[in-house]
């Protein structure tokens, strides 16, 4: 399969995007867990999750052009709910919440890798299809 990484990214996006929306829904349906719960933050959760499922893993999936893109970009969102969380709501922000971040930053940093090996076995292929020459010595 020549977009093997690409693939698994994306069924690590769909696993990550599934989780959010697991995590999420069910709060926002009305059944409250046994922490606090900052009220934006389900919403946030299901949100995130839905993209991730039914945009971020298409993508992904495709090796679409765009792919590192999106990756980089819900990278980004999620990091910067985790500094808004561990700063604005640092008093009263859940372990839990905090540790599920962890994990979908973590996950998105291993997916962006991912695709970066992916882009780097997808220019050396067409770089032998093509006849392009490589740089002395290499």
């Amino acid at each position: 399969m020549k977009t093997i990484y690409a693939k698994v990214a994306a069924i690590l996006a769909v696993v990550i995007g599934v989780m959010g929306v697991s995590a999420g829904a069910p709060v926002l349906l009305g059944r409250t867990p046994s922490w606090p719960v900052i009220a934006w933050l389900p919403v946030y959760n299901v949100a995130a999750g839905a993209i991730t499922v039914l945009l971020l893993s298409i993508l992904l999936w495709k090796n679409h052009r765009h792919a590192v893109l999106a990756a980089l970009t819900i990278l980004g969102v999620h990091t910067l709910v985790m500094i808004v969380l561990q700063t604005v709501y640092r008093d009263v922000v859940a372990a839990q919440s905090l540790q599920a971040m962890t994990i979908r930053i973590g996950t998105w940093l291993l997916i962006v890798g991912l695709l970066f090996l992916q882009r780097r076995k997808d220019s050396r292929r067409v770089e032998l299809r093509t006849g392009a020459a490589t740089p002395a010595g290499h």
